[in-house]
């Protein structure tokens, strides 16, 4: 047994020791180089304070003096309110840890771990066990340290079709919490908190952030003290009652996920994205180019229409189709028949089974839209069973897009949903489905008591055992667009569609932010048609490809409509997707400082550096005449690289004479002279991008 734990990996350090029975967290950082045993942590003791130092630890216990936020807030019915935890059998090398807390007192203990990988990101567990009489938890919360040079707070904000604005304010002396209730992530979830230094950037500066694997309700905050400590935490948030354990019953808060940067905020990406990478089930094979038909075709479903689609799908070299909604049931628009989840005889007469064999007879994998969770009072399965719904009281709560939410953990709707989708999927040779979500959870009770945190369990066993039941199958997590994106679902399917804005103009903000924690393999980023159907503005295709290349690339658009012109360059521009697909899902994402805001540079580096593809984005008019040179990052400033330019859909737009010399001629040149001289930028058209290749020479 020893006293402390010390995590040191990937640039990373976490060191805890137990002082006075408490595990008290010490460090959060930068390596730091030398022995640290004998550094004097403790504080000083102020006039009108406790005669001696406090050191409340990781339950940060009103009974060791802590007057901030605590850890855990639970009773029984009104007693053992206050804990005071005493640490036991703490175990510990550089890469983990385990420790029990104990409080006999008042029958409970606590098991907290944590391990760190070769990112620097440490994945904590915390888990609350109850020996005594039946104990109400109302909060548990994940509590870590952060420096007092980290003074600013971002997180991000949005609704449908404009998810993920970046929010920074400063730290002040409170709570800063963000939280979501919508029993999902939800349009308005920040994904993760970020603590950043009031001169972090992309490229330089410190930044710490915490991230919970959990798709219903949760929250963050950012907590400094009257004292000055500041800490950053994280919690699952329960509705009243919802999490009673009986003797002997165990609560296992959803994994913290950690991450910290000296490298900015694309060294934090950057940490994130490999964590995420390393895991056994991340997505290995190339991803497909995926077309979804909802542009397309909307609910007007017929066998020759799809069958069009498809033959231009083949012809450009789409790898993938998706049948989006109203292929089942009375599904002809989005009141009725959500919830019966047979084939439409009336638009498909001979069942899906023709359209799937002419699909996968071309090479290209059939993919088909799901929303599993969902029904619609005009339905068949609602008026069959009105008792399968999330209720209270048996009140039928507000409609939302004309659908109410199916009670997952009742067993039985339970197991009609998982059958029902398992038989077609299996019937028709499906390998991939789209699995909306798109209301929030209300009055969201089973059989008198909460269950949101049940419910978001069952949608995690039910994907799981979809995946077990059909080999390969791929699963896109999609929520009114991109209101169910977060670390705890990344676990369960193998894509997410980022947002239901398909405009290009909007999706260069929402991608760029949605990858500050999610690397591009698992974002779905499609090119869709003009004018944009959520904003209507018309956009050059060459913007549109540009814009989805960096993602897991699609497209949402009726591609019969397409001129010979467009064919050809989309074509063109899924030959190029195919080509550097292995860059983009494998390497480091890189976004420059760009000094014009009006800009956007940035791309993905590989990993030994010998190649990189970046986007120089026009945003809208420039204001110089001369733009600010084209400092990239990322790269080896000893190599020499080619620089050319791509133009896989089509020319870009540029307002000028005459371009700087590279763009007709190409050029080479170090990496250290990209990194600090930087290319002469070209003045592009407002709402256009230049794709820039970089090859070791």
């Amino acid at each position: 047994m020893t006293s402390r734990a010390h995590l040191s990996r990937g640039g990373v350090d976490f060191v805890a020791e137990i002082i006075d029975g408490a595990f008290v967290i010490r460090y959060w950082g930068a390596t730091i180089s030398g022995d640290i045993a004998r550094f004097p942590f403790t504080r000083s003791v102020a006039n009108s304070d406790y005669d001696q130092v406090i050191n409340p630890g990781l339950m940060r216990e009103h009974s060791r003096g802590w007057l901030g936020y605590p850890t855990l807030r639970g009773h029984r019915n009104g007693k053992d309110w206050s804990s005071h935890f005493q640490a036991r059998g703490l175990a510990s090398n550089n890469e983990s840890f385990e420790i029990t807390l104990v409080d006999d007192a008042i029958e409970l203990s606590a098991s907290f771990a944590g391990r760190i990988d070769d990112n620097g990101i440490i994945t904590f567990d915390l888990e609350l066990h109850n020996h005594g009489d039946e104990y109400l938890i109302d909060e548990l919360w994940y509590w870590l340290p952060i420096p007092d040079r980290a003074t600013e707070t971002l997180d991000f904000v949005g609704r449908w079709s404009n998810e993920r604005n970046p929010q920074k304010k400063p730290i002040g002396i409170g709570r800063w919490v963000r939280d979501s209730h919508e029993g999902r992530s939800g349009h308005n979830f920040t994904i993760g908190e970020i603590a950043l230094t009031s001169n972090t950037n992309f490229n330089s500066g410190e930044s710490w952030a915490i991230a919970t694997k959990w798709s219903g309700d949760s929250q963050y905050c950012v907590e400094r003290t009257y004292e000055g400590v500041t800490s950053i935490g994280a919690s699952e948030i329960f509705r009243p009652g919802e999490m009673i354990l009986q003797s002997g019953e165990s609560y296992q808060a959803p994994s913290l996920v950690a991450g910290y940067s000296n490298r900015g905020l694309d060294g934090l990406s950057q940490a994130f994205h490999q964590h995420i990478r390393s895991r056994a089930n991340h997505p290995r094979r190339p991803r497909p180019l995926t077309l979804n038909m909802w542009e397309a075709i909307s609910f007007d479903h017929s066998e020759e229409r799809v069958k069009a689609l498809v033959d231009v799908a083949a012809e450009i070299g789409v790898e993938r189709v998706v049948l989006d909604d109203g292929w089942f049931g009375s599904r002809r628009n989005d009141q009725s028949g959500l919830g019966d989840w047979s084939v439409s005889k009336e638009v498909w007469p001979n069942g899906l089974r023709p359209i799937s064999e002419y699909i996968r007879a071309r090479g290209i994998e059939f993919g088909l839209w799901f929303e599993g969770e969902m029904v619609n009072p005009d339905s068949d399965l609602y008026r069959q069973h009105p008792d399968w719904i999330l209720s209270e009281k048996n009140r039928v709560q507000p409609t939302w897009r004309h659908q109410l939410v199916l009670d997952l953990t009742n067993p039985e709707a339970f197991s009609y949903i998982l059958e029902s989708t398992s038989a077609i999927i299996a019937e028709n040779g499906i390998s991939y489905i789209k699995w909306d979500h798109n209301r929030t959870l209300i009055d969201a009770g089973h059989a008198g008591r909460a269950a949101v945190h049940e419910q978001t369990l069952a949608i995690y066993r039910l994907f799981d055992e979809l995946k077990s039941r059909h080999a390969g199958l791929e699963i896109e997590s999609c929520a009114s667009g991109g209101a169910r994106i977060d670390l705890g679902m990344v676990d369960h399917v193998d894509r997410f569609w980022v947002s239901d804005n398909n405009d290009a103009l909007e999706r260069q903000h929402i991608q760029r932010w949605t990858s500050q924690f999610l690397p591009p393999e698992l974002l779905g980023s499609h090119i869709g048609p003009t004018p944009g159907h959520q904003t209507g503005r018309r956009l050059e295709l060459s913007f549109r490809a540009a814009t989805a290349l960096f993602g897991h690339a699609g497209i949402e658009w009726d591609i019969t409509t397409l001129s010979a012109q467009e064919r050809e360059d989309l074509a063109s521009w899924i030959k190029f997707y195919k080509a550097k697909r292995g860059l983009i899902h494998s390497g480091a994402m890189v976004r420059a400082d760009y000094p014009d805001e009006s800009a956007f540079l940035y791309g993905v580096v590989s990993r030994d550096k010998k190649e990189a593809l970046f986007n120089f984005v026009q945003l809208r008019p420039a204001i110089q005449s001369k733009p600010d040179a084209l400092c990239f990052t990322g790269l080896d400033p000893q190599k020499i690289y080619q620089i050319t330019i791509a133009s896989p859909a089509g020319k870009t737009g540029m307002m000028l004479i005459k371009p700087p010399s590279w763009i007709e001629g190409g050029a080479s040149a170090s990496g250290d002279a990209l990194m600090k001289i930087g290319l002469p930028a070209p003045i592009l058209r407002p709402e256009s991008a230049l794709t820039i290749e970089l090859i070791e020479r």
